[in-house]
C-alpha cells in the first residue's frame, strides 16, 4: 500500500485514524507500525499542518503504538463499524476543494458531456465530431495564453465552444467545493454514488494538502468520483454530482513534503488505476501529472489569497486526465460503474487508495461532523 524503497526510506507520512472507544486520532507511520501522535499540541491534522514544519513536528512528536500497519488495513473495510479501527480521510478541519478540467484529454470529454446532455448513447458520436474539430490543437495548450484564446475563436465558429473549454484554457481555474470537512472516506470504505447516476467513473487525482498561510505542504491520493450524465445534463447540477455521502475517497495517508519529497515529484507524479468488477469487467488507467494544463501551485494562487481565506487551510483535488470509453455495458456507451467494483489508484511515492463502489444510499450515514469532533476531543482533554 505504501512505498518501501530505498529513495522513500525517509518518507514521513501521516494520517486519522478511528480508535474504538476513543474516536479519532492523528497518526504517524514508523515503519509499519501505527503510532498514535495525538496530543494537546496536536489534537487534530489540522493544528500540525499549521506548525512551521509539519514534517519536522510530526517526526518529532511523542507517541503510543497502536497497532501495525497490515491490522489496520486489515480491519479497514467497506463494512467497518462505526465504533471500528479503521483508516479515516487525512483531513479533519481543512475544507475539501477541487479543480476541474486541468487535463487536455479529460477536458475535451467535459466537452462531449456536455453536448450529449448526459446520454451516453449519443457520447460516441459527439466524441468523433469533438475530436475532428478539436484534434491536437490542445496538447500543450497554456490556459489564458494567445494561442488558447486562437483555439478558442475556431471552437466558437464551429459551435463547439463550451463552459468547460472556458475552464479549460481561458485564464480562471475551476475550483469547487466537492465535500464538507471530515466527510471524505478513508482508504479500504465504501465509495458513493447519487442513486439517480446511470452514467459515472472513478476519478484518479493528486490531492494537495494546503495550510492557512498558503503553503503546500504534503500530497496524497484521491478518487473524485465524477457523475457523468447528472453534471453532464447541466454545470448547475455539478454541486448534486459532487457532493453526496461518501462522494470521495482521500489517502491512504498524506506524505509531508520534506528534503526527499516536495512538489516538484507532484508535477512528475504517474497515477495508475485499476477497476475490478464482480462481473469480471476490468479497466486501467493513467493519469500523468506532467500532461496538466496548469501548474499546481498556479491553482492553489486561485484558490487562495487575499480574495479568499482558509482559517483552517484545505485539500484540493489536482484533476485528472483519466476519461473512460471502455465500452462496458453496451457499444459505445463507455464506462460506467457497477455496484461492488474496487477502484486501486497507485502512485509510487504516495502509495494505493483503494475502495469499493456502492450507492450513497448504501454507504454508511456520515454523522461525525465539526461539532462531533470538539465534543470528543473535550471530553479527552485535548482542546
Amino acid at each position: 500500500m505504501l512505498p518501501h524503497s530505498n529513495p522513500f526510506s525517509q518518507a514521513c507520512f501521516v494520517g486519522r485514524v478511528w480508535r474504538p472507544g476513543i474516536g479519532p486520532a492523528l497518526i504517524r507511520l514508523d515503519g509499519d507500525t501505527v503510532i498514535d501522535i495525538t496530543s494537546r499540541d496536536l489534537p487534530t491534522m489540522q493544528a500540525l499542518l499549521e506548525t512551521a514544519d509539519p514534517a519536522a513536528t510530526a517526526k518529532a512528536a511523542t507517541g503510543v503504538p497502536i497497532c501495525d500497519l497490515s491490522e489496520l488495513l486489515q480491519a479497514s473495510t467497506a463494512d467497518a463499524g462505526s465504533d471500528a479501527l479503521r483508516i479515516l480521510a487525512p483531513p479533519d478541519l481543512q475544507a475539501v476543494k477541487a479543480s476541474g478540467v486541468t487535463f487536455a484529454e479529460s477536458m475535451v470529454e467535459r466537452v462531449i458531456e456536455e453536448q450529449a446532455a448526459g446520454d451516453p448513447d449519443r457520447a460516441e458520436a459527439i466524441r468523433q465530431r469533438v475530436k475532428r474539430v478539436i484534434g491536437d490543437s490542445l496538447a500543450g495548450i497554456v490556459p489564458g495564453s494567445e494561442q488558447a484564446m486562437k483555439v478558442k475563436s475556431v471552437l466558437q465558429e464551429e459551435e463547439l465552444w463550451s463552459q468547460y473549454l472556458e475552464v479549460g484554457i481561458g485564464p480562471d481555474a475551476e475550483v469547487f467545493t466537492k465535500c464538507q470537512p471530515m466527510a471524505a472516506v478513508g482508504w479500504g470504505a465504501a465509495v458513493g454514488l447519487h442513486p439517480m447516476s446511470n452514467w459515472n467513473n472513478p476519478e484518479p487525482e493528486i490531492v494537495l494538502a494546503i495550510n492557512s498561510r498558503g503553503e503546500i505542504v504534503g500530497a496524497t491520493l484521491g478518487n473524485d468520483v465524477n457523475l457523468r450524465d447528472v453534471e453532464g445534463r447541466s454545470a448547475l447540477l455539478l454541486g448534486k454530482a459532487k457532493d453526496n455521502n461518501a462522494s470521495c475517497a482521500i489517502g491512504p495517508f498524506l506524505r509531508l513534503f520534506n528534503d526527499g519529497f516536495s512538489l516538484d515529484d507532484v508535477r512528475k507524479a504517474e497515477l495508475s488505476m485499476e477497476v475490478t468488477g464482480q462481473d469480471g469487467f476490468q479497466m486501467d488507467g493513467h493519469s500523468s501529472m506532467t500532461k496538466i494544463s496548469r501548474d499546481p501551485a498556479s491553482i492553489v494562487e486561485q484558490t487562495i489569497g487575499r480574495h479568499h481565506q482558509y482559517p483552517d487551510g484545505f485539500f484540493l483535488f489536482l484533476g485528472t486526465m483519466f476519461a473512460p470509453v471502455k465500452d462496458r455495458d453496451a457499444q459505445g456507451q463507455g464506462f460506467t460503474h457497477h455496484a461492488e467494483d474496487v477502484v486501486k489508484i497507485t502512485e509510487s511515492t504516495l502509495g494505493q487508495l483503494e475502495n469499493t463502489v456502492r450507492l450513497s444510499t448504501d454507504c454508511p450515514e456520515w454523522t461525525f461532523g465539526t461539532a462531533a469532533l470538539m465534543r470528543n476531543l473535550s471530553q479527552r482533554g485535548l482542546l
